[in-house]
């Protein structure tokens, strides 16, 4: 070897050493971890720069204008020949874009994000796969550009999250890091999207991660306040909404305050109910494939925001006129009825977008409607109504998301508007109340509690929640093609001694399970020439970085002797986990315990 190819392998070999230790540091020291999430809230605030330009970007595509909602029933002057009609037809077209996209790369794109974010931390380690940033910026962008009645903060709630987990992942921190690394980047999503880091960090403790301890507190705040600096770069320093300034006339008006708190929390239940109740609607109904979903029920939200285009995406600019005074009670009224339509149906087509855009839209209109009805019945007494819809803005979050310091902040810092803070706090301690007596669950927790997750129950540390999956896993065995008939797989269930066999289609994609007791039905019936297709169980899959503690919930759960693992690019079945592959793992992990411990 030459003199200069072995000072080419001396310094391959430090650079390798350095990267190393600068990885050990980043990983295993509080430093490192400072660092991190600076880093986190630096990229969370460049991704929520980059969303709210490209929903811009798609909403001039599709309209004409920067935001629909505040212009009315005009038409857009990129095709002007169509007239204000072009309006029924963007939620379809946006729709044919966004459904096959969340279909093929990310199914956990759809809908509002942030209970996605909240399992990845309460059940998979805070583990998010590093392309949901990307498909859900791009999916939701489409999808309020072209007219879906949702707001930016669930998905930049989910950008920032995944990539705070995709850093953590490429360095190989522990769960416990990764978690944090997710609430950073939630956080700084919510920080520099809206120009409010201290309500970025709330939620990040409050809703996320669901705890606030002090070095949590600490490395959460350092990523808010970066995140907060790339937004303020990019968007100024002006509040996020301009409002007329308002203040508390009389000690009195905080009876009806009481009152509007009460409304509040009625109208945040409500808004749960109607959400999840179109959904259910809807997947009662639909019988298509999933792809195009949103682009079939996009013809019924186009025709909603023909009717009522204050619908149209996020919809700020009419909240800051309804506030302003520019809409009559009933009108207001038709408004907030429409939101909580728009939004649900959305929602429930399989769109993609937040829901505290809509719960901000919503107490608007109820608290301004609120006030002017008061305004006449008892003039003199109430200041302004739109104060009232200002503090109504507030409650019906904290109804709907039981998250009353997060509102409370977010509220002040959207609009600077401090002399209000004292009946928001009110109304919103009021509201969230009336929401914990009559409602279970938040907007957020429902989610995860109908697919048999519930995240606020009391929990203890367990072996399995530091393995995943992919390491205790067995083979797969060979799937069936679902054209197959039943005569062919009789044979297979009679050999290979397994109570269930993975079925796929001629594509390769995951059908389900074929039972041995389906089998045995299926003889009595004499049907030996059928299609195994139409026998297939739709059989729940898990991850294969999904933590075995999760991965045997669903195995209890479902009552199932195996479950199939899916992984890759297509989440193809990679494996099968058994309970015996559980047992068999936590073994594994006793006896290294085990030589661990009577080591010197």
């Amino acid at each position: 070897m030459n003199v200069r190819a072995a000072k080419g392998l001396r310094a391959f070999h430090l650079d390798r050493n350095a990267l190393r230790r600068a990885t050990n540091w980043l990983v295993g020291s509080p430093t490192g971890l400072v660092a991190s999430a600076i880093v986190v809230g630096l990229g969370a605030g460049v991704g929520a720069v980059a969303f709210r330009y490209l929903i811009l970007w798609f909403t001039v595509l599709f309209t004409g204008y920067q935001d629909y909602a505040g212009a009315g029933h005009v038409a857009n002057p990129l095709i002007p020949f169509l007239g204000m009609w072009f309006v029924a037809l963007t939620p379809v077209v946006g729709g044919l874009l966004y459904g096959p996209l969340t279909e093929r790369f990310a199914r956990e794109a759809r809908g509002h994000g942030v209970p996605e974010v909240m399992l990845a931390v309460a059940e998979r380690g805070g583990r998010i796969r590093p392309r949901v940033a990307v498909i859900k910026a791009l999916a939701s962008a489409i999808c309020i550009g072209a007219g879906g009645s949702v707001g930016r903060e669930g998905p930049i709630v989910q950008i920032g999250s995944a990539l705070g987990s995709s850093i953590g992942q490429a360095l190989g921190s522990s769960a416990s890091r990764l978690r944090l690394l997710v609430a950073c980047g939630a956080a700084g999503g919510i920080s520099a999207t809206f120009n409010a880091p201290i309500a970025g960090v709330l939620f990040g403790l409050e809703l996320i991660l669901r705890d606030f301890e002090a070095g949590s507190f600490g490395v959460v705040v350092l990523s808010s306040v970066a995140a907060n600096i790339v937004g303020r770069a990019a968007f100024g320093t002006s509040p996020f909404l301009i409002l007329p300034p308002f203040a508390v006339g009389s000690r009195w008006e905080f009876l009806l305050y009481a009152a509007l708190g009460l409304l509040a929390g009625l109208a945040g239940v409500a808004f749960i109910k109607a959400l999840y109740g179109l959904e259910d609607l809807v997947d009662r109904i639909w019988r298509g494939p999933e792809w195009l979903r949103p682009a079939v029920g996009g013809a019924a939200l186009g025709l909603l925001l023909l009717a009522l285009p204050q619908m149209y995406g996020v919809g700020y600019p009419v909240v800051e006129q309804a506030i302003g005074g520019r809409y009559g009670a009933w009108m207001l009224l038709l408004l907030l009825g429409g939101k909580v339509l728009a939004t649900s149906l959305t929602i429930a087509i399989g769109g993609s977008g937040g829901v505290f855009a809509p719960s901000l839209f919503m107490g608007a209109m109820l608290g301004t409607a609120f006030g002017q009805v008061l305004h006449v019945v008892l003039p003199g007494t109430v200041s302004s109504p739109g104060a009232y819809g200002l503090v109504a803005m507030g409650a019906v979050f904290a109804a709907a998301a039981r998250a009353p310091l997060t509102s409370a902040v977010i509220i002040f810092e959207l609009t600077d508007e401090y002399r209000t803070i004292l009946p928001l706090l009110f109304s919103i301690a009021i509201a969230t109340g009336v929401s914990s007596v009559l409602a279970r669950d938040t907007i957020y927790t429902l989610k995860l509690r109908r697919r048999g997750i519930d995240i606020g129950r009391p929990r203890l540390v367990s072996p399995l929640e530091g393995i995943t999956v992919a390491e205790a896993m067995g083979p797969s065995p060979e799937p069936l093609l679902e054209e197959q008939v039943l005569r062919s797989v009789i044979e297979r269930f009679a050999r290979e001694h397994r109570d269930e066999l993975p079925v796929i289609s001629s594509a390769g994609d995951y059908r389900g399970t074929l039972t041995s007791q389906t089998v045995e039905q299926a003889l009595r019936d004499n049907a030996f020439d059928d299609p195994i297709g139409s026998m297939v169980l739709a059989t729940p899959t898990v991850a294969s970085d999904e933590n075995l503690e999760s991965a045997l919930r669903t195995l209890l759960r479902h009552d199932l002797a195996g479950l199939p693992v899916v992984g890759g690019d297509n989440n193809s079945v990679i494996g099968w986990l058994t309970h015996r592959d559980v047992l068999r793992a936590y073994r594994d992990w006793r006896m290294r315990r085990g030589s661990k411990e009577s080591s010197p």
